[in-house]
């Protein structure tokens, strides 16, 4: 068990918003499934609803489980393999789906399904094999994975080296009047939200390239193509020019187009084979909400 005992001085709002951005160590859902537990106190009395308002003088007392030892297991699952060798895997991720295992999400994930489909490389440990880069759960689409050591290394020197492809498509907020441009902004942890990305001077280095698609009313369709690969980097830097993605739970306006989550999909993804010196290039098609939400944004643009 670890215990968080906290006296309120300046923050107020909801307990869960307050504990959520004085705990950096636990998410907002976290906290919440506390409180659900009936594991929060405030002042020596069991709170159990996340909208209590938190005041000044406050003492607050959280506890929470040991974690659950994390192991990756294979899980059968029926997978959207592109292409597969001897020494990588190209897989197109559903939309809602995790990538690895980590606290909260032990099961069902991409790698859990990966196992269980054969071999992945061991660099990366246990939790991890054979994931050279990642995707948000809500976004869908291309990711490459390595099947031996030797792929590992590659793909992981080719992302360095930025002499891969990955391009992205997405719905965003607003209409874009450029026809194309680059979004050069360094992305850090949020200092007044450590479970958000944002634009902080003196963060790492973040390069997105975007090319308008279409337009729609209140809406631009866009290409992206990722010159570096921050956690978080094309929904940041989108909200940071004022145009966030539309879907977007964390970083885009609450009125927005319904879906299941960001409408972020990475449509294709190239890359140098490990061993054959082959240059590989594969697409896939957005999944079918977003299908469905450009057709309708069609529709209104010819009414």
């Amino acid at each position: 068990m670890k215990t968080y005992a906290l006296t309120i001085t300046t923050e107020t709002g909801r307990l869960d918003k307050v504990l959520s951005e004085l705990i950096a160590d636990l998410s907002r859902s976290q906290i919440q499934a506390a409180i659900k537990a009936q594991r929060v106190t405030v002042n020596q009395v069991v709170e159990a609803k996340t909208k209590y308002a938190v005041q000044t003088g406050d003492q607050i007392q959280l506890t929470v489980p040991d974690p659950e030892p994390i192991e990756a297991v294979p899980e059968p699952m029926d997978l959207d393999i592109v292409y597969e060798d001897d020494q990588v895997i190209v897989v197109n991720k559903p939309q809602g789906m995790v990538v690895h295992p980590a606290p909260g999400h032990l099961h069902g994930t991409l790698v859990n399904g990966l196992l269980a489909h054969g071999q992945l490389a061991s660099i990366n440990g246990k939790i991890r094999p054979g994931i050279v880069h990642r995707i948000d759960k809500d976004t869908s689409g291309l990711l490459m994975v390595a099947k031996t050591d030797l792929a590992q290394q590659s793909l992981s020197q080719q992302l360095k080296a930025k002499t891969n492809l990955r391009e992205y498509l997405a719905i965003v907020h607003g209409v874009i009047q450029e026809e194309q441009g680059t979004i050069d902004a360094p992305l850090a942890r949020d200092p007044r939200n450590r479970q958000r990305q944002a634009v902080v001077a003196g963060g790492r280095h973040a390069v997105t390239h975007f090319k308008v698609l279409e337009r729609f009313p209140g809406y631009t369709l866009v290409s992206c193509r990722l010159e570096t690969g921050r956690t978080h980097q094309i929904r940041v830097h989108f909200q940071y020019i004022g145009h966030p993605l539309a879907g977007d739970p964390v970083y885009g306006p609450k009125k927005t187009l319904p879906g299941h989550g960001q409408f972020l999909h990475a449509a294709k993804l190239g890359f140098t084979h490990p061993t054959t010196g082959e240059w590989l290039e594969f697409s896939a098609p957005v999944p079918e909400i977003f299908a469905t939400t450009l057709a309708k944004l069609r529709r209104q643009t010819d009414v």
